[in-house]
């Protein structure tokens, strides 16, 4: 598999890396998530994403590289224990990083990230929000002075909040999710400049918005799906025409739309079975998507340049509704 630069890291990425959300209870029994980790690693994934907030996954992902002697970049984040988690206070940050190491049976983590610094009432990160600063910089400055760490990361989903905290330049690698696919573009706004300027390593999350991209849904979308705003429905129908004209799978076609992005340095795939790995690396492993299928699918993300009022944070295809703005 391709490999690209991690920003200003020094490291190289696999172009697809495995996201540590579905590598838990969430996926399925650990066998088959064991066997799916081992997999991706084979054919050439050398990146690792996960945080102690996606359930079990760091505990799945710890005994399945148990005596995996191929180098990988494994990256973490900060929050989500102890119970109640405190950012404010250097004992429960620390508290974090251990039992990250601990579960993970690692000496070191690659890269550190917050987890949703841009988030309003996830977790009070900044004692001074006016400059984003705080006990947690301190921590991760003296844990990548020992070594403990090797770069330090942001892990968010907000387009305007998470720039201003790029622009400080006091980060490596930015996470930013279900704001870059084929439909929702938002990130090109503001998140992905930033970025760039900084020279920061880029990864994309949910490149197929949980699954909303991950395979069709016709019957959902022309007939039933209420909470589906008709720019929307209008704008996935155009797709599917799109896609039947083209030939590409629609996984195939997020997943390679997203990679045909210089600036991009992986993208996480959320693969719940070797199977799903291996159909994804052989997606990527096609390459960039030709320019005339980028400017077309230019036109169709332009039917929705911004998300409607009451859309769910990520479309509940084929599973219940639980209101706007949720996932």
């Amino acid at each position: 598999m391709k490999t690209r630069p991690l920003g200003k890291t020094g490291i190289a990425v696999s172009e697809l890396a495995l996201g540590g959300l579905f590598v838990s209870s969430i996926g399925g029994p650990f066998e088959q998530a064991r066997s799916a980790v081992l997999r991706a690693l084979e054919l050439g994934v050398n990146y690792v994403d996960t945080a102690p907030g996606y359930l079990n996954s760091e505990e799945v992902l710890g005994k399945a590289l148990d005596g995996v002697t191929a180098p990988y970049v494994l990256s973490t984040k900060l929050g989500g224990r102890p119970i109640p988690f405190n950012a404010q206070d250097r004992n429960s940050l620390l508290y974090s990083v251990e039992e990250s190491l601990r579960i993970l049976k690692r000496d070191h983590i690659d890269i550190l990230m917050i987890h949703e610094p841009d988030r309003p009432g996830q977790y009070n990160w900044w004692a001074d929000p006016a400059h984003f600063d705080g006990p947690v910089m301190d921590v991760l400055a003296d844990l990548k002075r020992q070594g403990v760490i090797r770069h330090i990361g942001l892990g968010g989903t907000t387009v305007y909040e998470l720039p201003h905290i790029i622009n400080t330049g006091r980060f490596d690698v930015v996470l930013t999710a279900f704001n870059y696919s084929l439909l929702w573009r938002e990130a090109e706004l503001e998140v992905l400049p930033a970025a760039v300027k900084q020279g920061m390593g880029i990864v994309i999350g949910s490149p197929l918005q949980q699954g909303a991209l991950a395979r069709r849904y016709d019957v959902e979308v022309r007939h039933g799906a209420r909470w589906l705003s008709s720019p929307r429905r209008a704008q996935y129908l155009k797709l599917y025409d799109f896609i039947d004209e083209i030939g590409i799978p629609l996984a195939e076609l997020g997943l390679r739309f997203v990679l045909s992005n210089p600036n991009v340095s992986c993208t996480l795939t959320g693969a719940r079975s070797r199977e799903e790995v291996e159909a994804n690396v052989a997606a990527v492993e096609k390459g960039p998507l030709p320019a005339d299928i980028l400017k077309r699918l230019d036109e169709i993300a332009a039917m929705v340049p911004f998300r409607p009022f009451e859309e769910p944070f990520g479309l509940p295809f084929g599973r219940e509704y639980w209101g706007p703005g949720t996932a």
